[in-house]
C-alpha cells in the first residue's frame, strides 16, 4: 500500500474510533469547511456535536500558526452535516506537501462531498476587508500535492483542472451574497510558499499573470480535493494590500486585524451558502 494512503487510513480509523466513543458514529459530513484567518470562532455558528484535537490523531500534522486552534469540529450548519477544520496546515511550517493536504483527503474519506475553502490574502486588485469569490487559482509556485506515486484509491494520475471551483457552487455563493447584500468580488487566487510576504516584484508578476489576490494556502488543498472527486469552492478575505501597493510594511498582525473586522460578513455568507448547498 502507498505509505501516504496507509497513513490516511490510520488517521481515518482513529477518527472513526473517536466518533464511536463520542456517540456520533453515524455522523457523515456533506461539507468539509476549512477556516482561515477571521473565521477561527466559526464553530459558534454551528450546532456542535463533538470536537477532536489534531494531536489526538496519530501522525496528524499539527498547525503551529498563532490563531489556528488545531482541531476538527463535527456539527450542523442548519440541516447540513459539516466537518470543520479549525486551523489548517501550511507548507511553510516545514511539513511535506502530502501532510499539508492530508486533512483535506481525510475529510473526503470521511464522506464530505464538498470542500469549502476560506483564507486570508493580500489584495492585488482588491482592498483590505473585501471578500473575493475564488474562480480559479495559480499554483505553479508551490509543490504539487500529487507529486510522487499516484494514489489510485483516490484518483487518476493526471486529473483535469479546467474547472476546480465548481460553477454551481459559485452560483449559490453569489446568490447568497446578493440576498444578504454583502459585496462580493471575484478573482483568481495565487498561492506562494511563504512564510515571507511577497516582494513588490512578485506582486507585479502575479498581477500580469491575472491574479487578484495572493496567499500561502488553499490551491494545493483544492488540487488534492479535485483529484479525489470532491466539489470545491472558496472565498478569500483580502486582509492587506499586497507588497508594493501600500507604503506600510506588511505584518501578520495587520492580517489578523482586517480578518477580524470582516469576520461578521464572512461568517454570514459562509453560513447562508452552506445551508443553500443542501
Amino acid at each position: 500500500m502507498n505509505p501516504i494512503y496507509e497513513k490516511l487510513i490510520k488517521c481515518k480509523n482513529d477518527i472513526e474510533a473517536f466518533k464511536s466513543n463520542a456517540g456520533i458514529a453515524d455522523f457523515k459530513p456533506k461539507v468539509a469547511l476549512v477556516l482561515g484567518s477571521g473565521l477561527g470562532d466559526y464553530a459558534g455558528n454551528m450546532d456542535v456535536k463533538a470536537e477532536l484535537a489534531y494531536d489526538q490523531i496519530e501522525g496528524f500534522p499539527i498547525s503551529t500558526v498563532i490563531g489556528h486552534a488545531g482541531k476538527f469540529v463535527f456539527g450542523y450548519v442548519g440541516d447540513v452535516p459539516v466537518i470543520c477544520m479549525k486551523g489548517r496546515v501550511h507548507f511553510y511550517e516545514g511539513y511535506h506537501i502530502a501532510d499539508v493536504v492530508l486533512p483535506i483527503r481525510l475529510m473526503g474519506l470521511l464522506g464530505a462531498e464538498i470542500l469549502f475553502l476560506t483564507n486570508a490574502s493580500g489584495g492585488i486588485d482588491y482592498g483590505a476587508g473585501e471578500l473575493m469569490l475564488i474562480t480559479d487559482h495559480i499554483s505553479v509556485f508551490v509543490t504539487n500535492p500529487l507529486t510522487g506515486a499516484n494514489i489510485d484509491e483516490l484518483g487518476t494520475r493526471f486529473p483535469d483542472m479546467s474547472c476546480v471551483y465548481r460553477p454551481e457552487l459559485n452560483n449559490v455563493i453569489r446568490q447568497c451574497a446578493a440576498d444578504l447584500k454583502i459585496p462580493l468580488a471575484e478573482g483568481i487566487y495565487a498561492q506562494t510558499t511563504g512564510p515571507s510576504f511577497e516582494s513588490p516584484a512578485d506582486v507585479m508578476m502575479l498581477k500580469k499573470m491575472g491574479a487578484s489576490a495572493v496567499g500561502m494556502s488553499t490551491a494545493v488543498e483544492a488540487i488534492a480535493a479535485n483529484h479525489m472527486g470532491m466539489k470545491v469552492c472558496g472565498i478569500s478575505c483580502v486582509c492587506n494590500p499586497a507588497a508594493g501597493l501600500s507604503k506600510n510594511p506588511l505584518t501578520h498582525d495587520e492580517v489578523q486585524e482586517a480578518a477580524g473586522e470582516a469576520a461578521p460578513r464572512f461568517k454570514n455568507l459562509v453560513t447562508a451558502s452552506i445551508k443553500a448547498f443542501l
